[in-house]
């Protein structure tokens, strides 16, 4: 049974004058004094973060933002169409998609690296038994592969040079290459560190939980799903997805109209 806690928070509180965020006076030490970007990290990790660490969370963030008409901006586009005055509706529809599949398969890499990391076996020893556990299964890698991006995703190479840039140490970037060798051999063929890969391993560089990863995806796309419900109503799409899929999609019953 968990132990009773006193209910608590150290995240903010006011009062008639004054208003704090993680100890930090709102309006005299955080307006028009922090970027976006210094916010979320401090609002997330309790702490202001260094200049090397805010090159990579916003490397990290333009990252994400956009990856054009996946399932995820689709399922936005045809919310907002159906109702046009729900633009956070149409935004969580979107949300709902960033999940194993796409999007947010960083935590299932960063889990295998802190998983190797801490691993007695070793490094090589460890790599190979989880390539091997998800090739038994005939489960996917989480961190490998892409559909369009071969034989490389031209975006990893780029975030670890933003954080080797940036002065991080660099023991995830060396174990998720060797990770990469080993998926490679056993598979015997390439499969490329796709971009949340990447991100789960530079995130991985400067300390963030691999278990509120998926967080900064949803936090960033809800821009980019945004940037969607803009374009869709200068420029719809919706309309003809919609109708070519009635068009296009047969129905296969028994019975007919004419029944």
């Amino acid at each position: 049974m968990a132990k009773h806690l006193t209910p608590e928070t150290k995240i903010s509180t006011t009062n008639e004058q004054q208003i704090l965020v993680r100890n930090k006076d709102l309006v005299n030490e955080l307006m028009g004094h922090v970027s976006f970007t210094e916010m979320f990290f401090l609002h997330l990790m309790q702490r202001m973060p260094s200049k090397g660490e805010i090159a990579i969370f916003d490397a990290v963030l333009v990252t994400l933002m956009e990856h054009g008409l996946t399932p995820s901006a689709i399922a936005t586009r045809l919310t907002i169409m159906a109702a046009p005055e729900s633009v956070q509706g149409a935004i969580s529809a979107g949300l709902q998609g960033i999940g194993s599949g796409l999007v947010g398969t960083m935590e299932g890499m960063a889990k295998n690296l802190q998983d190797i990391i801490t691993a007695e076996e070793g490094v090589e020893a460890s790599c190979l038994r989880i390539v091997n556990g998800f090739k038994a299964t005939r489960q996917a890698i989480p961190g490998f592969g892409h559909p369009f991006h071969k034989p490389d995703d031209p975006r990893t190479p780029r975030l670890f040079e933003i954080a080797r840039q940036a002065g991080v140490e660099g023991h995830y970037i060396d174990i998720v290459t060797t990770l990469s060798k080993t998926v490679d051999q056993v598979y015997g063929k390439h499969l490329t560190i796709n971009a949340t890969g990447a991100i789960a391993v530079v995130l991985s560089e400067i300390g963030v939980p691999w278990d509120v990863m998926r967080g900064i995806a949803v936090v960033t796309r809800s821009a980019g799903l945004l940037g969607h419900i803009s374009e869709e109503r200068e420029h719809p799409i919706a309309p003809f997805i919609y109708s070519h899929i009635e068009d296009t999609v047969p129905y296969t019953g028994k019975r007919t109209l004419d029944d």
